[in-house]
């Protein structure tokens, strides 16, 4: 029997930031044909694919990514937990969901598939690819980590450019000129006071203004600024955008970016219930079934230099990956 610390520890010892899961992607696809499992390597861009690993389908995907954030973190074990880059984000997710998956395997459980993709960190190749798949499942369990809760929900995200113009002149002559920056500089501030949606289970809509780029030189009037913010959504984006445009109307012009919904999920009878603020690839894998969400560790932790897991709670995720299974075939 595979002892999931020790999975997981190999895991991370593979430096598979993303667009470097090639080593991980190998490991995994041995790892399952070696026990018995039937393997699809889907090629997502040259030297990068997706896992597919089944057997009898038509019951339950077990599915995370297999990509980190940069940097690399190698792994090591302290005061009961396992630290590395991927510990909970999501290498130890997926090391959990391989082992659940063959111990339901071994006791005769065959209708559970395995879906490992690429790129999640990094606009999602992976997903968009693995969405073509001949899937047959009807239940999507994905996992991010949630703090071994069942996600009720998930907050939508839409990107926005704010950009103004202005007009470049010689720092010394600035009445020659019109700095975009100062308006820009007083729009922003009033993001704070517009009146957003909210939601019973996820909250309130949220903006971070996380960019910000503006002039070349000290030198010249600035006749360029750029602001970049993230909306967390709670539900639709239509009085959000409407928000937005009220808002920018004479100041400034908005390029709307990429966009995921917000969803509720499905949830099981016995599981600690929370809803989450971060996005996941499940709004990409609609093929795969409905969905679930649910994974050991926390986000808070993850993307951070101090990474990790409680080592128990990583042993516990994987009779909590069976018991998901076993009650969403019995449904």
């Amino acid at each position: 029997m595979t002892d999931v610390l020790a999975l997981a520890t190999e895991l991370l010892s593979i430096d598979s930031s993303t667009g470097r899961e090639r080593e991980a992607v190998d490991v995994v696809a041995r790892w399952l044909v070696a026990r018995g499992w039937n393997v699809t390597l889907q090629e997502v861009e040259p030297g990068r694919s997706n896992v597919w690993a089944t057997r009898a389908g038509g019951g339950v995907t077990l599915s995370t990514h297999l990509d980190t954030v940069p940097p690399y973190i190698p792994p090591r074990l302290h005061d009961g937990r396992l630290y590395g880059r991927g510990a909970c984000d999501a290498k130890g997710i997926a090391a959990a969901m391989l082992v659940a998956a063959q111990q339901l395997a071994d006791a005769g459980e065959e209708r559970v598939d395995l879906l490992f993709v690429v790129g999640e960190e990094k606009g999602s190749p992976g997903a968009r690819m693995a969405n073509r798949l001949p899937a047959t499942s009807r239940w999507l369990v994905n996992g991010e980590p949630t703090e071994s809760r069942l996600a009720s929900g998930a907050k939508g995200a839409q990107r926005v450019i704010v950009r103004v113009r202005g007009r470049e002149a010689h720092s010394a002559y600035p009445e020659l000129g019109a700095s975009a920056l100062d308006p820009l500089l007083e729009l922003l501030p009033h993001v704070r006071t517009l009146a957003l949606p909210s939601d019973p289970v996820l909250g309130d809509t949220t903006c971070n203004i996380g960019v910000l780029r503006a002039g070349t030189e000290a030198n010249i009037i600035p006749g360029l600024a750029e602001a970049e913010i993230m909306i967390r959504l709670v539900g639709d984006v239509a009085p959000v955008k409407a928000a937005f445009e009220a808002w920018a109307a004479g100041k400034a012009d908005l390029e709307w970016g990429s966009f995921i919904p917000a969803q509720h999920f499905h949830l099981i009878d016995g599981f600690d219930v929370a809803p989450v603020a971060y996005t996941s690839d499940i709004p990409l894998l609609g093929r795969w079934g409905t969905p679930l969400l649910f994974g050991p560790g926390s986000i808070h932790v993850a993307h951070t230099p101090d990474e990790h897991i409680a080592v128990s709670e990583l042993r516990a995720a994987v009779a909590s990956y069976e018991r998901i299974v076993r009650s969403l075939l019995d449904a």
